[in-house]
C-alpha cells in the first residue's frame, strides 16, 4: 500500500542541489555521531508522533553477504550488538519493537554499519535510509508539526510522490510460495531417512544464513529454532571426497563454500578468486565440503520454504527460488 504523504528528509539545502537534483554543497556524507544525526532521529520521532506510532515492526532485514561496501567501517556484527534488547536474534522480519528501540536501527543505517531494514506500520508509517544520509518517512497524515519540528531541526524536508526504497511488490513468479509447514516438515523427514536429504540452509536475514546438518533425531528440534519468518532450502549431504570438491573449485568469479568441522559445525562463505586460498585450506581441514554456485539457477536445491508465522499465514515478503520439487507441490495444490 503506497502512503499518501512521503518525504525525504535530508541535511542537504535543496539550494545547493543542480539542475539534475545533484548536491553540491559541502555537507559531509557520513553520518557526524552526534547533533546532525540526533536531529534525523529527532524527526523520525516527530513524524512517528504526529501519526500517532508507538511501535514499528521489522521488515525485510538484511545485512551484506559478501563484503561491506559502506563509506564507514563495518561495525562488529553488522552493528547488531546491542542494537535491539533480543541482541542479533531480535533483528528479524516482522519483529515489533517500541518506538524509541526502532530509533536505533536507524541510527545503525545513517551510520552505515552493514545491516538494513524497513521499519514500518503497514498500511500507516514507514521509515528507511537510503544512501548518503537521505532518510524516507512516509505517512498516512500530512505531519505539519513533525514537518515544522523537522525544518527547526535544521534538516530539509521535502515532498515526494513515493520513497524510493519503498517495497514495491516486486513482480513474483506465478508460483505458490510453499510454507515450512506441517506437511514440509514431514516431507523433510522422509527425505532424510531415505538419503536424499543431507543439510538444511536457514536464511534468517537477507544475506546470513546458518547450516543445520539433518538426521532423523535432528529434525524436530531443529524446526523450534528456526528464525521467525525464514526462508528454508533443503540440500544433498556434504561429500566427504575432500579431494574431489577442491578439484572442483572454479579459477576465477564467485563460490560458495559450504564445510563440516570435525566436530559437526558447519561452515560457509561466499569467495571470490582472491580468496580461494584461504576457502581450500579451510575446506582441506574439513570432514565433509560441498561448492555450490552463487549465480541464479547454477546450483539449486532440493526444496524450498519460508517459516509462516504462528497461525500458518507466509508473511514473509522475500520469496525462494521455485525449484522443480516445488513446482510438484504447487500444482498439486492447485488441483487441490
Amino acid at each position: 500500500m503506497q502512503l499518501t504523504y512521503v518525504y525525504r528528509i535530508t541535511k542537504y539545502d535543496p539550494a545547493d542541489r543542480d539542475e539534475h537534483g545533484s548536491y553540491t554543497g559541502s555537507e559531509d556524507t557520513v553520518s557526524d555521531h552526534g547533533a546532525v544525526e540526533g536531529a534525523y532521529l529527532q524527526a523520525v520521532a516527530a513524524f512517528a508522533g504526529d501519526t500517532g506510532v508507538d511501535f514499528l515492526a521489522v521488515r525485510d532485514p538484511g545485512v551484506p553477504s559478501l563484503a561491506h561496501f559502506g563509506v564507514e567501517p563495518p561495525a562488529d556484527g553488522f552493528g547488531l550488538d546491542g542494537l535491539l534488547p533480543a541482541g542479533p536474534t531480535g533483528f528479524h522480519d516482522g519483529a515489533e519493537v517500541p518506538l524509541e528501540v526502532g530509533l536505533q536501527p536507524v541510527r545503525a543505517m545513517l551510520r552505515d554499519s552493514g545491516a538494513w531494514c524497513r521499519l514500518e506500520v503497514e498500511g500507516v508509517f514507514a521509515v528507511h535510509v537510503g544512501w548518503d544520509q537521505y532518510l524516507y518517512i512516509s505517512s498516512s497524515r500530512a505531519c505539519e508539526a513533525a514537518l515544522a519540528h523537522t525544518r527547526e531541526l535544521g534538516l530539509f524536508p521535502e515532498r515526494l510522490d513515493a520513497s524510493p526504497y519503498a517495497f514495491g511488490g516486486e513482480e513474483e513468479e506465478q508460483v505458490i510460495q510453499r510454507p515450512g509447514d506441517d506437511d514440509f516438515w514431514a516431507d523433510l523427514h522422509t527425505a532424510v531417512a531415505t538419503g536424499r536429504a543431507g543439510i538444511l540452509q536457514e536464511t534468517y536475514i537477507e544475506g546470513a544464513s546458518r547450516w543445520h546438518q539433518l538426521g532423523s533425531d535432528t529434525v524436530d528440534p531443529l524446526r523450534v529454532g528456526v528464525a521467525p519468518r525464514a526462508r528454508l532450502a533443503v540440500w544433498p549431504p556434504l561429500s566427504t571426497d575432500i579431494e574431489a570438491v577442491l578439484r572442483a573449485l572454479p579459477a576465477d568469479g564467485l563460490v560458495e563454500g559450504v564445510w563440516q568441522d570435525g566436530d559437526g559445525t558447519i561452515h560457509s562463505a561466499i569467495a571470490g578468486e582472491d580468496d580461494f586460498p584461504e576457502l581450500s585450506a579451510r575446506i582441506s581441514r574439513s570432514h565433509a565440503a560441498a561448492l555450490l554456485s552463487p549465480y541464479a539457477g547454477e546450483s539449486v536445491p532440493l526444496c524450498t520454504a519460508v517459516m509462516p508465522d504462528n497461525d500458518g499465514v507466509v508473511r514473509a515478503r522475500w520469496r525462494t527460488e521455485p525449484t522443480p520439487s516445488d513446482r510438484d507441490w504447487a500444482l498439486r495444490q492447485l488441483l487441490g
